[in-house]
Order: C-alpha cells, then sequence, then structure tokens
C-alpha cells in the first residue's frame, strides 16, 4: 500500500508528476507495469480539475490586489488577445501535446495555468489535460522499461 501512496504522492508533486511516479514504480516497487501506468495516469487525470479550480479561485482573490490587478489586466489580458487566433487553430490540440512532451516545466501544473490564463474554457482544458497526460504516460512508460537503451540514445559515446 506504501509503494502506491509513493507513486499518488509523486505524481500530486509539481515539477515532477507522472515523470517521476513512472520510473519510480518501475525501478523501486513491485507492482505491475499496468497497475503502475494506471495509478499514475488516473492521479495526474484527477489532479487536471483540482488544479484548474484552485486557480479560477485563487486568482480572483490576487485581483483584488491594485497592483496585480494591473498587471494582469495589462499584459494578461493583451496576451490572451494576440494568442486568441492559435489557440482557434491549435486549440485543445496544441495544449495536449504541451502537458504530454514529458520535460521541466510541462505537464498538468503548466498546462493549466497556461490553459487559464489564455482563457481554454474548463471543459476543452480536462479534454487536453486528460489526452496529455496518457501520451505523456505512454512515453514515460516506454523509456522507464527500456531502460539503459533510451538513456543511450541522449548520451554521447566517448
Amino acid at each position: 500500500m506504501s509503494e502506491i501512496l509513493n507513486i499518488i504522492l509523486l505524481t500530486l508533486t509539481p515539477a515532477l508528476e507522472l515523470r517521476a511516479s513512472i520510473p519510480y514504480g518501475v525501478f523501486k516497487t513491485e507492482l505491475s507495469l499496468i497497475s503502475i501506468f494506471i495509478i499514475a495516469v488516473i492521479t495526474n487525470i484527477i489532479l487536471a480539475p483540482i488544479i484548474y479550480l484552485f486557480l479560477d479561485n485563487f486568482l480572483h482573490l490576487f485581483q483584488r490586489i491594485t497592483l496585480f490587478d494591473k498587471y494582469y489586466q495589462k499584459v494578461v489580458l493583451k496576451t490572451q488577445k494576440k494568442i486568441h487566433p492559435y489557440i482557434e487553430k491549435y486549440g485543445v490540440y496544441g495544449l495536449a501535446l504541451f502537458i504530454a512532451v514529458p520535460l521541466p516545466g510541462s505537464g498538468v501544473y503548466t498546462g493549466a495555468l497556461g490553459a487559464y490564463l489564455l482563457g481554454f474554457r474548463k471543459r476543452d482544458f480536462l479534454l487536453a489535460a486528460s489526452i496529455g497526460v496518457v501520451i505523456a504516460g505512454i512515453i514515460v512508460t516506454l523509456i522507464s522499461v527500456s531502460g539503459d537503451t533510451a538513456l543511450a540514445m541522449f548520451l554521447k559515446d566517448v
């Protein structure tokens, strides 16, 4: 049970998410690969609406601060107007690919922030997050099970 809890806690950790929990599960637990994948992916998908709702409530509190609200009105709303055509063009799939890239700085946390600031509807963000998390889970799982072979692709022989 503590192995499952560790996978869940790693998945809930910003900047780590399933990029850390799946390798942890593969290398440090006796759980089956499918169990590790399902636990990490479902936890990461459940995290998406929680973060989005938190942003929706938390950001409004900060907008009560005049300095923050001036910055928000000037920068964020201006950026939203500029980027709106691109959102219309790539929308959910563009955000899903951003979330899916298993690199630092991408994932559900930053995807939620970006989606919220760019004016994505909650439903569209949740769809993008679900697609992105499943893709990221597949990529990280494949890299984890391939072990040294995947690592060797990124390292130059000396």
